[in-house]
């Protein structure tokens, strides 16, 4: 239960220490108040508060879907919210735009990480043997997601403003291709797209339950068993965030920062 506990929890925490680290380092590295953060952080933990008492009823929508429909609009909306941070953070004008972007990301990824957590730990707080047990295993995973969050932070923050955007982008084109794999994997759950054969299984290599499994799900929303629409999905997502990085990349060399 313990390890269970550690791997469940890091999954979650990681996902959305990824998304907010590289965003606090963007803005140090375009020198952007980081204030956005707390607000953001605020008003995520009361959503996924509030997502995770309702949950039963959110479960129950939409014919027993509605759960998997959420989430997988979250995820929708966390990659819409990167594409268009990508395209505002070239020019100052586009300044209140970024700041939208930003704080909208790590508002959904809070409210659909910080829900899971929530509704993981609540489910144990009546038996008093595991809570203790589960508690522990939450901190192990939690104190790891940050670290690995802090990490990338100060990486990208000790670059040069050249590889520093550089870096912190190709981890965003990851971020939102994961965000879209996972959306769609959602979405075949709900049968709402249908259900295909996968393409392969790696779970002999790679297994998805694997402490390592669980990292590249955060990072790359690694899937074991990839149907085909899963698989277009997340590379016309990729095609579509690595042209808009060009553009934003070339808009900075036209302008001599980079």
């Amino acid at each position: 239960m313990l390890v269970n506990s550690v791997i469940i929890i890091l999954r979650e925490v990681l996902e959305a220490a990824l998304i907010i680290s590289v965003l606090l380092a963007i803005s140090q590295q375009l020198k952007v108040s980081r204030l956005w953060i707390f607000f953001a952080l605020v008003i995520g933990i009361i959503g996924a508060s509030i997502y995770a008492v309702y949950i039963e009823e959110v479960s129950m929508a939409m014919e027993g879907v509605g759960q998997e429909v959420v989430n997988s609009s979250l995820h929708l909306l966390i990659y819409s919210f990167i594409v268009m941070l990508i395209f505002s953070i070239k020019d100052r004008v586009y300044y209140r735009l970024m700041l939208f972007t930003m704080v909208g990301c790590v508002v959904m990824a809070t409210i659909r990480e910080g829900s899971e957590i929530i509704i993981y730990i609540s489910g144990f707080v009546s038996s008093p043997e595991l809570f203790l047990t589960v508690s522990i295993g939450s901190i192990v995973g939690t104190g790891i997601g940050i670290s690995i969050g802090v990490f990338f932070y100060y990486l990208i923050t000790s670059m040069s403003f050249n590889k520093g955007i550089r870096l912190a982008l190709f981890l965003l084109i990851l971020i939102a291709g994961a965000m879209i794999l996972q959306a769609t994997q959602l979405l075949i759950q709900a049968d709402i797209i249908s259900s295909q054969q996968p393409l392969w299984n790696s779970s002999s290599l790679i297994s998805e339950r694997s402490l390592f499994g669980q990292m590249l799900y955060a990072l790359l929303g690694y899937e074991a068993t990839p149907t085909p629409i899963q698989v277009i999905c997340y590379i016309a997502s990729l095609f579509l965030m690595t042209f808009m990085t060009f553009k934003t990349l070339r808009y900075f060399n036209q302008r001599g920062q980079l």
